[in-house]
C-alpha cells in the first residue's frame, strides 16, 4: 500500500496545479486520472481544443474579409476539415504532454485509473488501495442537458461531440446562449454553417453586463448567427440523421420547430462526482450536486477536501487553479486566500468579451453609487489599423472613492486586457491610478487607460 501526504483526484487545471503546488511545498503527492492523458476536460475536450478551432476559423475569417483590403491578393483558402481537426489534436497533445512532464519533474505519482474513496484516508484505484493524510476531490464537471433531449454525440452533441464532428454541418442549432454555445456557434458560422441559437432567457450571456450583452448580440448577428430568445426547448427528435427541435415562445406560448443537421446542447455543466463513493462516506452535498466545503475547502469529513467545478462558484479553469494553489498551501500550513471578487471571465469569440467584478445591474440592486468610464475601440489607432474597432472598454468605479468595482470589455484581445484591471482591483486601485499609468502607443491597452480617464475629467481620444 502506497502512502502519501496528498492524493489529488482529477488532473484538470485544479487538480494538476494543486498537485504541483503540494509537491513544491514538500508534500509527497499523487494524482489520480482515468483518462489516457492528463489535463482533464479543459485540455482534452474543452478550453484548449475549442481555442484551437476558434483561432483557425478566425484566421479563415481574416483571409476572407480583410486580406484583400490590406493588399494581400489571391484566392481565399479552402477548409480541409480533417486537417483542422488534426491541428486541434496536435495542440491537445502538446498541452497534455506538457502536464505529464510537469508531474514527472515534480516527482508526482500518476495513479492511472478511476478513483473511489472507500473511507477517509484511503483512495482505491483499480485493485490497489493507497493511503493519504489528505484527499482532494478535483473531478470537475460534465455537460448538463434538458429533459426530452437524448445526446448521441453524433447528431445531438455536447461540446465534446462538437469538437470532433465528422463533417461541417450545413445547419446547426445551438441550445443555450452562454459561453460554450456562442464560442462553438461562432466556429461553425465561420466555417459556413447556418447557426441558430435558441435561448430560454430574453438576452444572451446571462449575468453579463447588459450593455455588453446587447452589443455582443448585434456583432454576432452581423457575423451570421441568428437568435431565438425567450424560447423554451420542448424536445429534440432525430430521424434520418436530421434533428427537429421543438420550442415554445415564452411570451405567447406559441410553438415552433426548426430542423438542423446538428444540435449542440450548451445548457451548462454540472459537477462530476460519479463513482467516488461520497454519499456512502456521508459527504454533504448541495441540492445542485456540489460538494459542500468550508472556507478552507474542507468537507464535513476529516481529511477530505474539494475544489474547482465540484464545489460552489463559477465553473472556470482559472478559478479551479487558484483553489488548487490555495488548498495546497493550506495543507502545508500556510494561510492562503482566493479573492472571489476578482475572478475574470472571458468569451473567446471575435471580438472577445471579458469581465471582472460588478456589473451596473448588480450595483443598482445593491443601491451603491457608482460612475462609469467608457471608451470605444473606434478611438484606438491600433484597433482601427487591425480591422478590430468594434466594441468598447467600460470601467465602473465607486462614485465617492473612485475605487474600481468592475470592468467590462468587448473588443480585440479583451481576455488579455482585462488582467490589467484585475491587478488594479487586487491592490484596491482607483480609476485615477489606472488613468495616470503610462501605456505604450499604439496598443489596444490604451483603450483601458482612456476608459479610466473617462471616469474622471474625460478620455483624450473620444
Amino acid at each position: 500500500m502506497s502512502s502519501y501526504d496528498v492524493i489529488m483526484i482529477g488532473s484538470g487545471p485544479g487538480g494538476y496545479v494543486g498537485a504541483i503546488r503540494c509537491a513544491q511545498l514538500g508534500l509527497k503527492t499523487a494524482i489520480v486520472e482515468g483518462r489516457d492523458t492528463l489535463g482533464g476536460t479543459c485540455l482534452n475536450i474543452g478550453c484548449i481544443p475549442s481555442k484551437a478551432l476558434l483561432h483557425a476559423t478566425e484566421m479563415l475569417h481574416e483571409a476572407e474579409h480583410n486580406f484583400a483590403a490590406m493588399g494581400l491578393k489571391g484566392k481565399a483558402p479552402s477548409v480541409d476539415w480533417k486537417q483542422m481537426l488534426d491541428y486541434k489534436d496536435t495542440v491537445i497533445g502538446q498541452n497534455t504532454g506538457g502536464v505529464e512532464f510537469l508531474m514527472k519533474k515534480n516527482k508526482i505519482d500518476w495513479l492511472k485509473g478511476w478513483a473511489t474513496i472507500p473511507e477517509a484516508g484511503k483512495v482505491k484505484v483499480g485493485d490497489e488501495v493507497h493511503e493519504a493524510k489528505h484527499i482532494v476531490v478535483a473531478t470537475g464537471s460534465e455537460p448538463s442537458s434538458l429533459p426530452g433531449i437524448e445526446v448521441d454525440e453524433k447528431t445531438v452533441v455536447t461540446s465534446e461531440g462538437a469538437l470532433k464532428l465528422g463533417k461541417i454541418p450545413k445547419t446547426m442549432v445551438v441550445i443555450g446562449a452562454g459561453v460554450i454555445g456562442l464560442e462553438l456557434g461562432s466556429v461553425y458560422a465561420r466555417l459556413g454553417s447556418e447557426v441558430t441559437v435558441i435561448e430560454y432567457l430574453d438576452g444572451i450571456t446571462p449575468g453579463m453586463d447588459a450593455e455588453v450583452s446587447r452589443t455582443f448580440q448585434k456583432l454576432l448577428t452581423k457575423q451570421g448567427l441568428s437568435f431565438k430568445l425567450g424560447a423554451a426547448v420542448q424536445g429534440v427528435e432525430v430521424k434520418n440523421n436530421k434533428a427537429k427541435v421543438t420550442f415554445k415562445m415564452r411570451k405567447d406560448d406559441s410553438e415552433d420547430t426548426i430542423t438542423a443537421d446538428t444540435v449542440l446542447v450548451a445548457t451548462g455543466r454540472k459537477p462530476y462526482t460519479t463513482g467516488l463513493g461520497l454519499e456512502e462516506l456521508g459527504v454533504e452535498m448541495s441540492e445542485r450536486g456540489q460538494i459542500k466545503t468550508d472556507d478552507h475547502y474542507k468537507t464535513n469529513i476529516d481529511g477530505i477536501y474539494a475544489i474547482g467545478d465540484a464545489i460552489d462558484g463559477p465553473m472556470l479553469a482559472h478559478k479551479a487553479e487558484d483553489e488548487g494553489m490555495a488548498v495546497a498551501e493550506g495543507l502545508a500550513g500556510q494561510h492562503p486566500h482566493v479573492n472571489y471578487g476578482v475572478i475574470p471571465g472571458v468569451i473567446y469569440t471575435h471580438p472577445e468579451v471579458a469581465n471582472v467584478g460588478k456589473t451596473e445591474e448588480q450595483l443598482k440592486d445593491e443601491g451603491r453609487a457608482y460612475k462609469v468610464g467608457k471608451f470605444s475601440f473606434m478611438g484606438n489607432g491600433r484597433a482601427k489599423a487591425n480591422f478590430a474597432a468594434d466594441g468598447f472598454v467600460k470601467i465602473i468605479a465607486d462614485k465617492e472613492t473612485d475605487r474600481i468595482l468592475g470592468a467590462h470589455i468587448i473588443g480585440p484581445m479583451a481576455g488579455d486586457l482585462i488582467h490589467e484591471v484585475c491587478v488594479a482591483m487586487e491592490f484596491g486601485a482607483a480609476a485615477e491610478d489606472l488613468a495616470r499609468t503610462c501605456h505604450a502607443h499604439p496598443t489596444y491597452s490604451e483603450a483601458v487607460r482612456e476608459a479610466a480617464l473617462a471616469c474622471g475629467d474625460g478620455a483624450i481620444h473620444m
